[in-house]
C-alpha cells in the first residue's frame, strides 16, 4: 500500500454556543487518500463534508482527530506548505486584475516573484483565462472567478490539491476542462481530493469515494468495486435480428441501439450465454461486470441509512 497523502482520523465537531444546545456537525470520519489519486468526498448537504475538509485545512478547530497532509500536522501552517486549495465559494478583491490576483495569491503562498509571473501566465492559460489576464475581477462571470480559483489552487505547485464544488458555476466546456486537468494533475502525481455534488464528474475521475452522511462515513473504498453489481454480468452483441430464447430468458435491462443489444445476465449464465449468441451468428463485443451509476448507489444508500434512523 502507498504512503497515504491525506490522512484524517476520528475526526469531530462539535459547536457550543452559549445559551443553545450543542450541535454536532461531525460524529467520526476518517479519510485516507492514497498519494497520486483522485479521491471523491460525497455526502447530502449537511453531512459533514466541508466542516471535515476546514478542519483538515486549520480552519475550523477540531474538536477531536488528527489531521495530515504528507505526514505533518495539517492543523499548522507548517503542514500546508506543499497543499492547494480551492474553496466551495471563492472570493476575490474585485479591484484586482488577473494578473494580480494570481501575484497576489503567490506571495501570500511564498512563491518568489520570477516564479509568480511565470506560472501566473501558464495557469491563466491552463484554466481558458489567458485572454483575461489584464482584465479586472469586477468584470469576471461567475465561471471566469471558478477558473481563476483552480488556477490559484494550483500556485506553488503543490503536491496536493483539495478542490470543493470546482466545476461550479461552470457550462459543460468548463466542467470538462475542470475534469481534464484533474486527470492532468493526476498523471503528473498531484494528489486530488474532490468535494462534489456533481456525481457524474465524481464517477468520471475518481479512482476512491469516501461517502458521509449525518456526520460519518456512510461508504468507502474502490470506486469500481462500490458500483459493480455482485452476480451479474453486463453484455454487449451485435448481428442479431433477436436474442436467442435461451438468451431472452435469463437476460435483464434490455437496450437496443441500432444494430447493438445490451442487457446484463446472471454471472453464472455468462458462457452458456456467449455459447447461444455465437451459435445464433451474433458477435460479442463486450462483456463487463454489470454497474450501477454513482447516482443509484448514492441515492440508495442514503435512503438505507434514513431508513435504519427512522427504525
Amino acid at each position: 500500500m502507498s504512503d497515504a497523502a491525506i490522512r484524517v482520523d476520528g475526526a469531530r465537531k462539535v459547536y457550543s454556543l452559549p445559551g443553545k444546545p450543542k450541535r454536532t456537525a461531525v460524529s467520526d470520519v476518517s479519510i485516507t487518500v492514497e498519494a497520486g489519486t483522485i479521491h471523491g468526498l460525497l455526502g447530502p448537504n449537511g453531512a459533514g463534508k466541508t466542516t471535515t475538509l476546514k478542519m483538515l485545512l486549520g480552519l475550523v478547530r477540531p474538536t477531536a482527530g488528527t489531521f495530515e497532509v504528507l505526514g505533518a500536522d495539517s492543523t499548522k501552517p507548517s503542514g500546508r506548505r506543499r497543499l492547494g486549495f480551492l474553496p466551495e465559494q471563492p472570493y476575490f478583491p474585485i479591484h484586482l486584475t488577473a494578473r494580480q490576483a494570481m501575484r497576489f495569491y503567490a506571495a501570500l503562498a511564498g512563491v518568489d516573484a520570477a516564479t509568480a509571473a511565470e506560472q501566473t501566465t501558464s495557469l491563466l492559460a491552463r484554466v481558458g483565462l489567458a485572454d483575461a489576464e489584464r482584465t479586472e475581477l469586477s468584470k469576471f462571470s461567475r465561471g471566469m472567478l471558478q477558473r481563476l480559483g483552480i488556477a490559484q489552487a494550483l500556485l506553488g505547485t503543490p503536491a496536493v490539491v483539495i478542490l470543493d464544488e470546482p466545476a461550479s458555476g461552470l457550462d459543460p466546456v468548463g466542467q470538462r476542462d475542470v475534469r481534464n486537468i484533474m486527470l492532468e494533475l493526476r498523471a503528473e502525481g498531484v494528489t486530488v481530493l474532490l468535494s462534489s455534488h456533481q456525481l457524474s464528474e465524481v464517477e468520471a475521475v475518481c479512482d476512491r469515494v469516501t461517502i458521509l452522511n449525518r456526520g460519518t462515513v456512510a461508504a468507502e473504498g474502490d470506486i469500481n468495486q462500490l458500483l459493480n453489481v455482485d452476480g451479474r454480468t453486463s453484455v454487449r452483441a451485435t448481428g442479431m435480428d433477436v436474442l436467442p430464447p435461451g438468451v431472452a430468458s435469463v437476460s435483464d435491462d434490455l437496450v437496443v441501439s441500432g444494430s447493438t443489444w445490451i442487457f446484463s445476465v446472471p454471472t453464472e449464465a455468462t458462457r452458456t450465454v456467449v455459447d447461444a449468441i455465437d451459435e445464433a451468428g451474433g458477435t460479442i463485443v463486450a462483456i463487463t461486470p454489470k454497474r450501477e451509476s454513482l447516482e443509484d448507489y448514492f441515492a440508495a444508500l442514503l435512503a438505507s441509512g434514513s431508513e435504519e434512523v427512522a427504525s
